[in-house]
């Protein structure tokens, strides 16, 4: 790196101290940087990276709730507000108990460049909480959402702060959040939350559009080689929406998607997941993936273990962050894979990631490749504001296009600062020129 870049990143660690996952995501991001500032002094000469690698506002709350036991519990909750030079904050909530700072800093940061790659006007933010819904009863959720949602309404809105949901946060909690929302403040501002439900203001193809969108970038990278994911054998870590819609897709387009997993191990399934079986497991009655194997016959279940030992043409990593490591990936390489997708954020460790490009794998970096989401997020906030309804045939060639220009603007800026074919530049400085030039336009604020 450049001695600015140096000098802005050690700052950073020094203002941060033990937030690793934090100081993971400025390094993976600033170590693409030099090329960009060296054709673009006035970024330096305006503190650009500086004001950059700092929070807009950091918001941390108590949230106070009982359970089905009359007991009082505590939680914590967190939002940061990155950047809003681009437009309102937009990131996910996560709940999950490994939620802290570090967490909520590295969602956010990498938030400011996927949302920036999207084009669609959106600035980075991100939220959560260490509250771990599962096991939880219904009540119990909807009594910590009403009272995260009582602090946090304060914060947000459609022209300032729009959540949506992450890990943990599906349209259970989005729908408990909003009803909070639209009771503190006798607002029907549809456009504050995205995820909603399809019958009170939410979008076609946002639950699909995460995982919809990481296959869509694979097979943009693969059509760079000649080739495409048809026939492919397709391996996915996670049983959550991103990874199940993942594996809807690679299906429809024809491939073999063999591989589910969650915290308790993976299965696999050499005659490919059925999707249906595993949306009834996972999203009606939020089972475990071992009930998956039990129920399909010539599939078979792993507890523990790694997924990484199962080898694939294509790689769709969607779980969680650093769950492949350069160990995994070393294995992966071994068993053939020629393309990687981030379904998840920053799944692949820099380890991971520097095998995969010493190899020739084509990789998809979750700021590009798992930006689907969030467009479509914006998508349904550009509905919301004209309270218009879209097809989901409409919404999802809208998605494909999206994805395909996200992959153009990656693939273009990797080659123009001297390194075809790096994603992981290339979508780095894509982002990070358009936030730039506007925070340059907005002065220093």
């Amino acid at each position: 790196m450049s001695p600015v870049i140096d000098s802005v990143f050690d700052q950073a660690v020094t203002r941060n101290p033990g937030q690793p996952e934090f100081h993971q995501a400025l390094r993976e991001v600033l170590d693409s940087l030099s090329p960009v500032i060296a054709e673009h002094p006035e970024y330096v000469e305006a503190g650009v990276l500086e004001r950059l690698v700092e929070p807009e506002r950091q918001i941390l709350f108590r949230v106070p709730w009982t359970d089905d036991e009359n007991r009082v519990r505590v939680n914590r909750g967190f939002r940061i507000e990155f950047n809003s030079a681009l437009g309102p904050y937009k990131g996910g909530l996560r709940f999950h108990s490994s939620v802290n700072a570090s967490i909520v800093k590295f969602l956010g940061f990498e938030q400011i460049f996927k949302n920036a790659l999207t084009d669609q006007g959106i600035g980075g933010g991100k939220g959560g909480s260490d509250f771990d819904p599962h096991g939880r009863s219904d009540a119990e959720v909807m009594r910590f959402c009403q009272s995260f949602m009582t602090e946090l309404y304060r914060h947000i809105g459609e022209h300032t702060d729009v959540p949506a949901g992450d890990i943990g946060v599906g349209g259970r909690e989005i729908g408990y959040l909003f009803g909070q929302y639209r009771r503190l403040t006798n607002r029907h501002e549809s456009g504050v939350l995205t995820g909603k439900g399809i019958g009170w203001g939410g979008a076609q193809v946002r639950t699909e559009a995460t995982g919809y969108g990481a296959v869509y970038f694979a097979q943009e990278m693969l059509n760079t080689i000649g080739t495409d994911i048809s026939g492919r054998r397709v391996v996915v870590s996670g049983s959550g929406n991103v990874a199940i819609y993942a594996i809807q897709k690679a299906t429809q387009l024809g491939a073999t998607a063999i591989t589910a997993s969650d915290s308790g191990g993976y299965v696999v399934d050499e005659a490919g997941i059925d999707v249906e079986l595993l949306k009834q497991i996972k999203e009606v009655e939020r089972g475990r993936i071992s009930d998956y194997a039990d129920r399909r016959p010539g599939s078979r279940y792993v507890a523990g273990g790694s997924l990484w030992e199962v080898p694939g043409d294509i790689v769709l990593p969607c779980a969680t962050q650093n769950e492949l490591d350069g160990a995994a990936a070393a294995r992966l390489i071994a068993g053939g894979a020629i393309a990687v997708a981030e379904g998840a954020n920053m799944p692949c460790t820099p380890e991971a990631v520097a095998a995969f490009g010493e190899a020739g794998v084509l990789f998809g970096p979750g700021k590009a490749a798992n930006a689907g989401g969030v467009a479509t997020s914006a998508l349904e906030m550009s509905q919301n504001a004209a309270r218009q309804r879209w097809s989901f045939a409409e919404s999802e060639q809208r998605l494909a296009d999206i994805m395909a220009d996200i992959h153009r603007s990656a693939f273009e800026a990797a080659e123009r600062y001297g390194a075809p074919g790096d994603y992981v530049l290339g979508a780095n400085a894509a982002g990070f020129v358009r936030v730039a030039d506007a925070m340059l336009a907005q002065g220093v604020v």
